[in-house]
């Protein structure tokens, strides 16, 4: 059956911020990429009638970021990132000097290939670079939360410091061979879709189609 997921769009990037839980009346739950607006999100929570027991991060780009925080010390909820990312929430500054976030120290520090097991679910921890150095995404039950490697239509820009475009591809490459066509995806950014869609329709996967 999977996990519950509401999302939430959140920012000026309207960058998805996803809340699991292992069933709806659960009152545990896994708040992925918390960027922007943690009042918010501490308000659906509540409404819910559930606590944030963990905070999982895809990536370290600004948009992911910025509600992590407020949200940690609200819920004393431990953070897991990528150890290889996480000087970027530690310093922000360092790395966005124009935009205001507050820093952060990790509780769990990941390489990938870890399993993560909180709030009666169990995530698979997977390594997806190419968008950013060691973007990760998190796959629970038939959901994979893909940060910004894959979206409805789309793929993670490649155009910016840390990211490849040939290391995106083997990275969505990775995700197709380990999970099945119709394993939900729910992205950084838009709406949720499915492995199998983007692999028949996503027109930056058009050469990979034909490769395969």
């Amino acid at each position: 059956m999977g996990p519950v997921v509401d999302a939430y769009s959140l920012g000026p990037t309207q960058t998805n911020c996803y809340v699991l839980r292992a069933d709806r009346g659960a009152t545990e739950a896994v708040v992925v990429d918390p960027g922007f607006e943690d009042a918010q999100l501490r308000l659906e929570l509540a409404r819910m009638g559930a606590h944030c027991s963990a905070i999982l991060v895809t990536h370290c780009h600004w948009d992911h970021i910025g509600g992590i925080a407020s949200l940690a010390e609200a819920s004393e909820a431990p953070v897991y990132m990528a150890a290889t990312e996480a000087l970027v929430l530690e310093s922000p500054a360092d790395w966005f000097p124009d935009i205001p976030l507050r820093p952060y120290r990790p509780d769990v520090l990941l390489e990938g290939g870890e399993t993560i097991e909180v709030a009666g679910l169990a995530f698979d921890v997977v390594p997806v670079p190419g968008h950013s150095i060691a973007h990760l995404a998190y796959y629970c039950d038939g959901a994979l939360l893909s940060g910004d490697v894959l979206f409805a239509g789309g793929v993670g820009r490649t155009d910016i410091p840390y990211a490849d475009w040939d290391t995106l591809l083997e990275s969505i490459r990775t995700l197709v061979d380990r999970f099945p066509p119709e394993t939900a995806v729910y992205p950084g950014h838009g709406p949720p879709t499915s492995l199998g869609a983007e692999m028949a329709d996503n027109p930056f996967l058009a050469e990979f189609r034909a490769a395969r």
